[in-house]
């Protein structure tokens, strides 16, 4: 089996996408590319920013330009924001050419994960576990529907996760083959 062209994490907002995206991407020898932070790299600002003076469709038709852009790049893992499958126009941008993972975490562990993140402009409210509930109960069909792979991050270090989903996406990662020759040496 080889590897996909492409590597597209999806899932709530503190699901570990970043973190365990840029460890994949190393695994198997992928660059990491980050929708949220390339879009606050270009726009000069913080996503919180775009949404205060764009509002969230501001946001997101600046999310399906870059995710049309991302989608042509080779070897790369990305890693999405969380609402990024509410817009069905990204759905075929999402899928082209990628294998789509999801990574699924239970509510308690995305309000675990971000109860102290300023940078996450739909829970600066008096009840972000109950906007957490809400956005979950809407994207996780989207979330299902779009994945080729569903992996639980729920008590999880990133290690594991990514140890696993690299079994699962191709025993022998380019890493994992040039030990395979390496060991091959030393036992002729």
């Amino acid at each position: 089996m080889s590897l996909p062209k492409r590597v597209v994490l999806v899932g709530p907002m503190g699901a570990g996408k970043s973190t365990i995206g840029r460890m994949l991407a190393r695994e198997l020898g992928y660059r990491f590319l980050d929708s949220d932070r390339i879009i606050e790299e270009r726009c000069g600002a913080n996503i919180p920013w775009i949404f205060d003076v764009e509002g969230e469709s501001g946001f997101r038709q600046r999310e399906t330009a870059m995710l049309g852009e991302l989608s042509v790049e080779p070897e790369t893992v990305l890693a999405t924001g969380g609402g990024a499958v509410m817009c069905t126009e990204n759905h075929p941008l999402l899928k082209k050419d990628a294998l789509v993972i999801y990574l699924r975490t239970s509510i308690e562990q995305q309000v675990e994960r971000t109860c102290k993140d300023r940078n996450r402009p739909l829970l600066q409210n008096d009840d972000p576990e109950g906007v957490l509930r809400r956005l979950f109960a809407v994207r996780d069909p989207l979330y299902t529907e779009l994945a080729d792979i569903i992996m639980h991050t729920d008590r999880k270090s990133p290690r594991l996760v990514v140890r696993q989903l690299v079994n699962r996406i191709n025993p022998k990662t380019p890493r994992q083959q040039r030990q395979v020759r390496k060991e091959g040496r030393n036992h002729v």
